[in-house]
């Protein structure tokens, strides 16, 4: 950890948005609305890969998804799964980067994800990568990323030599719209209050 005071508490499917936002997929109030933690409904599809995580970590549901797909992505785990749910935490100058790997293994952390569309690669420039210098003291060399649109099952692995200038710059760009709308941000907590 550095020894830098902590200005913004980020987490990586908030950068997600910002990296929509950038995209121009969503527009300044979406990106407010979830910088500031308005609620929304969860999405079907948010709903059915919390399932799937469920049932492929736990055994719940399991009669809800291909039993094949299942096996596929179970393969793909580390032996022994050490722990599940594992919390992280880097600090990158003033943002402190902290969220929860799915699970984590002697040497491999895991991340289980659903999609409707995947496309190879897409990871690369993930925030979660993040993780990877989160849990290197833990023994942790890389961060696999199991994904399924429940047709086919794909696999991203990235180490600790992974390039993270791209998620780095794009955190400096985010703090910077963080400051020049300081007054529209309600919920606090992401500037460390």
């Amino acid at each position: 950890m550095n020894s830098t005071t902590v200005k913004y508490r980020l987490y990586p499917s908030l950068l997600g948005c910002y990296d929509r936002y950038e995209r121009g997929y969503i527009d300044d109030s979406e990106l407010l609305n979830r910088i500031n933690r308005v609620p929304l409904p969860q999405t079907e599809a948010q709903f059915k890969g919390v399932s799937f995580e469920d049932a492929v970590v736990k055994g719940i549901g399991e009669e809800s998804f291909d039993i094949d797909i299942l096996t596929r992505v179970r393969a793909l785990l580390p032996r022994p799964m050490l722990k599940t749910q594992v919390y992280c935490e880097y600090q990158l100058n003033d943002a402190l980067i902290y969220g929860y790997v799915d699970i984590l293994g002697k040497m491999m952390a895991v991340d289980i994800k659903t999609t409707s569309n995947y496309r190879a690669g897409c990871f690369a420039r993930s925030h979660q990568n993040f993780y990877l210098p989160a849990l290197r003291a833990k023994g942790v060399r890389s961060l696999r990323y199991v994904i399924t649109d429940f047709r086919e099952v794909y696999q991203e692995e990235y180490d600790q030599a992974t390039d993270l200038s791209f998620q780095e710059n794009q955190i400096i760009s985010f703090c910077q719209f963080l400051e020049e709308r300081r007054e529209l941000i309600t919920d606090r907590r992401i500037f460390g209050v």
